[in-house]
């Protein structure tokens, strides 16, 4: 192969924003979840990733740049999924570039990726989710990987669990799996985008800051030590994603965010059961709750019922 072609490959994926969490993993190198999750995938225009991925004879290893700065791609989530995408990709060939690559060639070539996101990372705004979910879908398409979407989200799963979620538009299900190897651990849409199409969801970003707690780790010393988790996993969150699933097919929005706003809560309530406990909500967070709850009961019917009701989508 000549020495002098890059080809590159950019694509553009939004984040995603759970109202059925995912909190807590069963295995920690494959992320398998303890519980289902549901989420709303926001509009690209506004939120998203953007990555672009290139391949040349002339890159001598594999390298990544995140919003302009060079990270290391060692870790064994990086790995797990550039090594699962090359074990599928296919032969390429760009005519108009004079380039042909062979399906063998995939696991001698190294690929350059640039990724930028558009809004504040690993601040609660589900920045890795979008990332991976990127990162593969563009790493497919340049390797030309035959795989479907439900395929693509399983090992998008392995960068980042919320990650195979935001691979669809819509109304998404990561559906947790029993097989240990995580083969039936995918995600699924149960509405496209154009399903709720006056559905708005604000997001007030409270902080920028990165958490002081990761996900990952966050996660882990939840399983460890909270005694909330397991009664969350087994008993709540399958009967709130039954409720969920069929207040996104009525377009029943009281319910949508009462299912919403509990998950949330009780997702803050396990945290705090863990020990040490764990802060993603600052004080302007509980005051920006505070004034929706008062509106949502000044907005009330006479019934009591609120109109409007609070929508938790990122109080980090």
């Amino acid at each position: 192969m000549a020495e002098k072609w890059v080809l590159m490959v950019t694509a553009q994926t939004p984040t995603n924003i759970a109202v059925i969490k995912y909190w807590g993993k069963r295995d920690e190198n494959l992320i398998l979840p303890i519980n289902d999750s549901i989420s709303v995938t926001l509009d690209p225009q506004h939120l998203c990733t953007t990555t672009s991925v290139a391949v040349s004879p002339a890159f001598t290893h594999d390298r990544m740049w995140l919003n302009g700065k060079e990270i290391s791609l060692s870790g064994g989530r990086y790995q797990n999924c550039l090594r699962e995408l090359r074990a599928r990709a296919s032969d390429v060939e760009d005519e108009e570039k004079g380039i042909k690559i062979a399906k063998k060639d995939w696991e001698k070539l190294h690929v350059h990726i640039a990724s930028y996101n558009n809004f504040p990372t690993a601040a609660g705004l589900a920045s890795s989710a979008a990332g991976f979910a990127c990162l593969v879908f563009s790493l497919a398409k340049l390797m030309n990987v035959k795989e479907d979407h439900s395929k693509l989200s399983a090992i998008a799963r392995q960068g980042s669990g919320s990650a195979c979620r935001s691979l669809y538009g819509g109304f998404v299900k990561w559906i947790m799996g029993k097989e240990e190897n995580g083969s039936d651990s995918i995600a699924v849409q149960l509405a496209d985008e154009k399903h709720w199409g006056d559905l708005v969801i604000i997001i007030a970003v409270v902080s920028s800051r990165q958490k002081e707690t990761s996900s990952t780790s966050g996660m882990r010393e939840t399983v460890e030590t909270s005694m909330l988790i397991e009664h969350r996993a087994k008993e709540v969150v399958p009967r709130r994603i039954i409720q969920m699933e069929e207040a996104i097919k009525d377009h029943d929005f009281p319910s949508f965010s009462r299912l919403a706003c509990s998950d949330s809560n009780q997702f803050h309530a396990v945290c705090l059961d863990t020990s040490p406990p764990i802060f993603y909500m600052n004080d302007t967070s509980h005051r920006i709750i505070s004034c929706i709850e008062k509106w949502n009961r000044f907005e009330g019917t006479p019934q009591g019922r609120p109109l409007k009701e609070w929508f938790p989508a990122c109080l980090s």
